[in-house]
């Protein structure tokens, strides 16, 4: 891994910690407005100074993200399907590395869809992604999508994990379970998880609170964070876990200060 890669991976996992938290926002690339992201800019600035790198495409970047501000991008170049399709699996690159360089990213990101219908066109994406982006030192993230069908257990996420830093994925960021540091402990690259649909915010916060102890470099967390009833007394709450290894019960109480301050 040369320097630059290594510089930009930094960026985004912090080196005082090992561990990031990174804002995902870029759901609308299959789910169009999402609740919570209609308005994306609204959502995304007040949050920016807490996040330690946001996770989006292209398009909510440019129109939404001030380019003044000095955050650490990680540039969603998978899609192609949207919630209305019948098969999510069947993605394909969007983005050049071109564009992620000219957008100044640290990390591009695409989806994996190991055992599903179109499980070697994805892989082999990511290799070819891999390929053309080591060749600009920026970093790639393997996002370990599940199918329906698909079970999220240790087994399988280790599979899917495994495979891709096999293949040669820098970080990868995946669903926690249940002997989840059986899934640390076999991917020789960091694991952040994701975040998941919408839970009650103390639930969230144990979610977090167990990735890190079972050794996740951190989350990539989108919804629990957004859609929160304070989305920045959350993202607080969540760094407090994160970076300082504060308790769930001290997380939700600066969750809970935080609200009432504002």
């Amino acid at each position: 891994m040369d320097w630059g890669l290594k510089n930009r991976l930094s960026r985004i996992i912090k080196p005082t910690t090992g561990r990031t938290v990174m804002l995902a926002v870029d759901h609308g690339y299959f789910l169009g407005p999402t609740s919570g992201l209609e308005v994306p800019s609204k959502t995304i600035r007040p949050l920016l100074r807490f996040a330690d790198s946001l996770m989006l495409t292209r398009g909510v970047l440019r129109t939404s993200v001030p380019p003044d501000f000095d955050i650490p991008i990680v540039l969603r170049v998978s899609g192609g399907t949207s919630i209305l399709s019948k098969d999510l699996s069947n993605e394909g690159i969007t983005t050049s590395i071109k564009e992620a360089v000219r957008l100044n990213a640290c990390a591009v990101a695409l989806s994996i869809f190991v055992g599903s219908e179109h499980e070697k066109e994805t892989l082999l994406a990511l290799s070819e992604l891999v390929n053309q982006a080591e060749e600009y030192g920026i970093a790639v993230l393997a996002v370990t999508a599940v199918g329906r069908e698909m079970e999220r257990d240790a087994k399988y996420l280790s599979l899917c994990c495994r495979i891709a830093a096999e293949l040669g994925a820098h970080f990868v960021k995946t669903y926690y379970c249940e002997e989840f540091e059986k899934v640390v402990e076999t991917c020789p690259v960091p694991v952040v998880i994701a975040g998941g649909k919408k839970i009650p915010e103390k639930e969230a916060l144990q979610l977090a609170y167990n990735a890190v102890q079972k050794g996740a470099a951190g989350v990539d967390m989108g919804r629990n964070i957004f859609q929160s009833e304070d989305p920045v007394a959350m993202i607080q709450a969540v760094r407090a876990v994160v970076h300082k290894n504060a308790s769930v019960e001290e997380a939700y109480e600066i969750f809970k200060k935080k609200k009432k301050e504002k």
